[in-house]
Parts: structure tokens; C-alpha cells; sequence
């Protein structure tokens, strides 16, 4: 599994370290020992190695030599010894770690690993299919968060289709706080030429106007029956006198699956949809079998602000289950690889804390070519040294200082 990651030179892949600075420490001054940035690259490199609760965090840095502990930064005591930090430590620590910081450094790392590993972005057109970058904005629940007298906590994230990497999160509090936070989330994001795709959830007017305008981008919105007044708009249109543009099958997971599309321009003189800055209609219709079942057939309706000439079907269906597939490529991974619903984590900024390193490890192993997350975690942790050169980190003491 290690071998399929590549030579994890220098010069390909960036240093964690220096984006761990950036994050401000929460503790006084008085009777600190360990370092924000020590403490915080033991927690990287345990998750990178599978673990997937405090305590696994705090084992990863008991089971490190002392030269790799010298690597992180771990400060050496007056009678030569070197100690890893404790459970409770690493528990104080998450809980009160400003959680905006943690993530937009971690955001800028995985964004330039990207950037690294895919090379720049393009304009979508026709001749560039399957190239253009695309982000999909979706949320996800923290399970075990939850207590009697507080809710389960909720993120929002922006995931890069295709390598699945997490550049922005934020805390939303509920589900239906997520449209709230749609604009902050994307603002700090270089979004010009990307296509965004997101759910009915977030097809707030004044939100799309913003990424088209403002931000340069264009989108792609699922209409769901939660949308009424879009949903019967769409699903009006002339359907059965369009031709299928494009189809698509596959199997896999005992099932049989096969898609068709249809796209119709969008008059904005005969009424348009209400949507702006629409210009085409798409109809996903999907026909699944499932071993032992009876068939499903099921027709999807999207909106998106691309021109005919700007995407084809064969690119707005690959957007559109790009946009789906961040379900299997990002919080399954979080949920079966690293447990993250079992997760009773609920204090302070501790189950944010633990989610952004989930997707910090997600992030660097996908970038590296990593098709299997539980098998290279699992050959990872076998050996503590394997998880610093996956974050970008020398095994030379001399090279960072203590």
C-alpha cells in the first residue's frame, strides 16, 4: 500500500509544520511545556496512522522514539528524557483550540497539495471535460456529539470533486443554519472559472448571485420536491420531446446502475426558472438494480449558470455525481475508517478539532494516490516514522529545531 504512494520527497510534497504556526495557542504562557504546533503534529500523524480517539492519539506519540518526538518539536527535560504528550493534555488542548484557525490552516495546506498534485485549474469548456475544478459544498453531522442538554454538532464543508480534499469548513451549529454560512465558507476561496455544487439546501438567491457575481464562479444546484416552486418549474419543461444527450452505466456493490441526461436552454424572455443567472436545465434519470431487488428508476433536476458551449452532458453528468460522490470519497471514509459517528468527542472545539484532522489525513493520502484509506492507515501504523514524510516532515531534527 506504501509503495503506490510514490517517492514522499521534499520537493513534492510541502511541510506541515510552518501551517500549524499560523494557528494561534489558546493557553497561557505559564506552565506550557509542549508547543501548539508539537501537540498538534503528534495528533496529524496518529490520525494519518488510523487513530481514531484521543486517547489513540496520545498512544501514537508513546510508541514514537525519541527522535522522532526531537522532529515534532517535543522539548527535552532537564534530565534528557522526552515524553510525548498525555491524553488529558492533548484533550485540553483540542477543546480549546480556536477551530477557525485550525481549519483554514489546514484548508491552505490540502489546497496547495492540491494545487501540487492536480497542477492549475482550467475554465470548463468542452475541450477541457473532466478537467475543469469543481467544489461541492455539503454538511455532516457529528453523531456522537450530541448530549442531553446540547445538539449534535454540524459542519459545512467544501470538498474538491475528483481527489477529495476539504478546503474550508466551518461549524454550523444545525442543518438549517447551513445557508447562513454558505458565503463565509466560500469566501476566503480563489473560486474564478470553478463550477460549485450543492444541494437544494442552499439554493438561496441571494447566495447564487454572490458566487456568479462576485466570486466569478459558476454553480450547479440539485432541485429536490423541498423546492417546490423550482422543482414544478423544472420538472414542466419539455422533457419527453428531448433527445438523451449522453449516457453512463456501471456496476459495482452488487448493484447495476445506468444514467441518462437531457439538458434544455433556459429562456429568460419566455419566464426563465427561478434561478439566476440560469441558463440551463438538466434531467438526470437514473435506473438502478440491486441484486435480489426489483428495479428503481428515479429523474433528478438541476439548474446550472454553464452555457451549452461551455459544458457538455457528459460534463455536467460527471459534475453532477461528483457532487454525490463526496458521500463515499469523503464522510465514509470519516465514518467507518476512522469511526467518526462512534465518536463520543463533545467538549469545546474538540469534535471539530478531530474532524478537521480526519480530513487532513483523507486529504494528504488521497493526494498522494492512496485508493484504500483503512489498508494505507493500517500499513502506516505499523511502523510511527511512515506518517512524517506523508506530511512533508524530514526526519532531521537539525532542520526545524526543538
Amino acid at each position: 500500500m506504501l509503495v503506490k504512494l510514490g517517492p514522499l520527497d521534499t520537493g513534492r510534497i510541502a511541510d506541515l509544520r510552518p501551517y500549524f504556526d499560523s494557528v494561534p495557542d489558546p493557553r497561557a504562557r505559564r506552565g506550557r511545556w509542549y508547543s501548539l504546533t508539537a501537540i498538534l503534529l503528534v495528533c496529524a500523524c496518529a490520525v494519518v496512522s488510523g487513530a481514531k480517539s484521543i486517547d489513540e492519539l496520545a498512544e501514537w506519540g508513546q510508541r514514537a522514539s525519541n527522535a522522532l518526538l526531537t522532529v515534532l518539536g517535543i522539548r527535552r527535560h532537564l534530565l534528557r528524557w522526552r515524553s510525548a504528550p498525555s491524553p488529558a493534555t492533548i484533550g485540553r488542548v483540542l477543546r480549546a483550540v480556536d477551530g477557525d484557525a485550525l481549519d483554514r490552516a489546514v484548508g491552505a495546506y490540502l489546497a496547495d497539495r492540491h494545487r501540487a498534485a492536480t497542477g492549475p485549474a482550467q475554465a470548463p469548456s468542452p475541450s477541457a471535460s473532466g478537467r475543469s475544478r469543481a467544489i461541492a459544498v455539503d454538511g455532516k453531522a457529528l453523531k456522537g456529539s450530541a448530549r442531553l442538554t446540547a445538539t449534535r454538532r454540524h459542519l459545512l464543508s467544501a470538498v474538491t470533486h475528483g481527489t477529495v480534499v476539504t478546503l474550508a469548513q466551518v461549524e454550523v451549529g444545525a442543518k438549517t443554519n447551513e445557508t447562513t454560512h454558505f458565503r463565509p465558507l466560500l469566501a476566503p476561496l480563489d473560486l474564478t472559472g470553478t463550477v460549485v455544487t450543492f444541494d437544494a439546501l442552499h439554493s438561496v438567491k441571494a447566495n447564487i448571485s454572490w458566487l456568479v457575481e462576485t466570486k466569478k464562479a459558476h454553480y450547479i444546484a440539485v432541485i429536490k420536491t423541498n423546492q417546490p416552486t423550482a422543482y414544478a418549474q423544472l420538472a414542466a419543461l419539455p422533457w419527453p420531446s428531448i433527445a438523451v444527450q449522453h449516457t453512463a452505466s456501471g456496476a459495482g456493490h452488487g448493484r447495476r446502475e445506468s444514467r441518462s441526461i437531457k439538458t434544455c436552454g433556459i429562456a429568460d424572455e419566455l419566464g426563465g426558472i427561478a434561478f439566476p443567472h440560469a441558463r440551463l436545465a438538466i434531467r438526470v434519470h437514473r435506473r438502478r438494480k440491486q441484486a435480489g431487488r426489483r428495479e428503481t428508476r428515479e429523474s433528478v433536476y438541476a439548474v446550472t449558470s454553464l452555457d451549452a458551449h461551455q459544458a457538455g452532458p457528459a460534463d455536467l453528468t460527471a459534475a453532477i455525481r461528483g457532487h454525490w460522490g463526496v458521500e463515499n470519497s469523503s464522510h465514509h471514509i470519516r465514518d467507518v475508517t476512522f469511526a467518526e459517528d462512534a465518536s463520543t468527542v463533545h467538549a469545546g472545539t474538540a469534535p471539530r478539532a478531530m474532524a478537521t484532522l480526519r480530513n487532513l489525513a483523507i486529504g494528504v493520502l488521497k493526494t498522494l494516490g492512496a485508493d484504500n484509506i483503512a489498508k494505507t492507515t493500517r500499513a502506516i501504523r505499523d511502523g510511527p516514522g511512515r506518517a512524517l514524510p506523508i506530511l512533508g516532515i524530514i526526519n532531521d531534527p537539525d532542520t526545524y529545531g526543538t
